[in-house]
């Protein structure tokens, strides 16, 4: 199942996923019109959902299929769900699909075209930094460049939805801590990254700035995926090809990662692990991100992530 968080006109964010046709359910909405009760908190919101494991997942796809079973019957019910239920993907506001995650963690130099392009050495283990909760924000919202920053640079990533708590993640049961997929971009600013001798990268102002990383449209659950590295990626800006690449270049696979970042620290329901970007950023081609630059992440079986630059006044 596709996976989102949205909302409608100045109505709350809410959970909904996506049918077949194109268009998203409101989870909630329908629950209430199909059974006549006030929806439970596991279809109401993603992160309560995912906190709900199984159960949940079996209850939210029960509503889905009896909400199109009677869309498709052309009752009195299925007037009440395509009115108050039902929407266009182009009459809703998306917001980022996990709301309020604990915890963002990337990881840097994950990909061997990446390495090679910047001309750095893998680490012998998976190098995490974080980014903060300011710097999330939703497929078509814009990223605004800081005005003190000049070289902003873009970097798809597959990123990890944990589904399941965990510390001390063996590697050999670590998918089973996954929830699902979705799409981050990191962008980075690399005018601000240049290390501080003996201190190391700027992480905060290079990589924590206010709307630094879009995410989603929606999350895949893991079920959808059989093999996440075995997915090509892309970005283009306005159209043109930057990026591109296969998760099966990662350095350290997701089951690696999951076990190093779990290593005294808990990952909860909820939390993002991004797993790295392929070649092509700009940091290695030059080429860094104007204003009024459309950037469009794409990865194959998740969707698509559009933002545009936007360069602070």
């Amino acid at each position: 199942m596709k996976l989102l968080t949205f909302s409608t006109q100045e109505g709350r964010p809410r959970l909904g996923v996506l049918l077949d046709d194109g268009r998203v359910l409101d989870v909630g909405v329908a629950y209430k019109l199909l059974f006549e009760a006030k929806p439970p908190r596991m279809l109401r919101d993603m992160r309560s959902l995912i906190v709900s494991g199984d159960i949940g997942l079996r209850l939210l796809d029960l509503v889905r299929g009896q909400a199109v079973k009677a869309i498709r019957s052309n009752g009195e019910v299925a007037e009440l769900l395509s009115k108050n239920a039902v929407h266009p993907l182009e009459s809703i506001k998306f917001h980022p699909p996990i709301p309020n995650p604990e915890k963002a963690l990337f990881v840097a130099v994950n990909y061997w075209s990446h390495a090679r392009e910047i001309g750095i050495e893998p680490p012998e283990k998976p190098y995490f930094f974080m980014k903060l909760g300011n710097t999330l924000v939703a497929h078509g919202d814009p990223v605004i460049i800081p005005r003190t920053a000049t070289k902003p640079d873009h970097e798809v990533e597959l990123a990890v939805i944990i589904g399941k708590k965990g510390k001390y993640i063996d590697r050999g049961t670590a998918m089973d801590h996954v929830f699902g997929y979705t799409i981050v971009n990191d962008v980075s600013l690399r005018d601000k990254q240049a290390p501080i001798p003996r201190l190391g990268i700027r992480w905060l102002h290079a990589k924590s700035f206010d709307t630094g990383a879009p995410i989603g449209p929606w999350v895949v659950t893991r079920d959808e995926i059989e093999d996440p590295h075995n997915l090509r990626l892309e970005l283009r800006v306005n159209g043109e090809v930057r990026q591109e690449g296969s998760t099966g270049d990662m350095i350290f696979k997701i089951s690696e990662l999951l076990e190093s970042a779990s290593d005294g620290v808990t990952l909860k329901p909820g939390d993002i692990i991004a797993t790295g970007t392929p070649q092509g950023v700009g940091a290695a081609t030059g080429r860094f991100l104007r204003d009024g630059d459309v950037m469009s992440a794409s990865i194959e079986r998740v969707g698509v992530l559009v933002n545009m630059v936007v360069f602070e006044r």
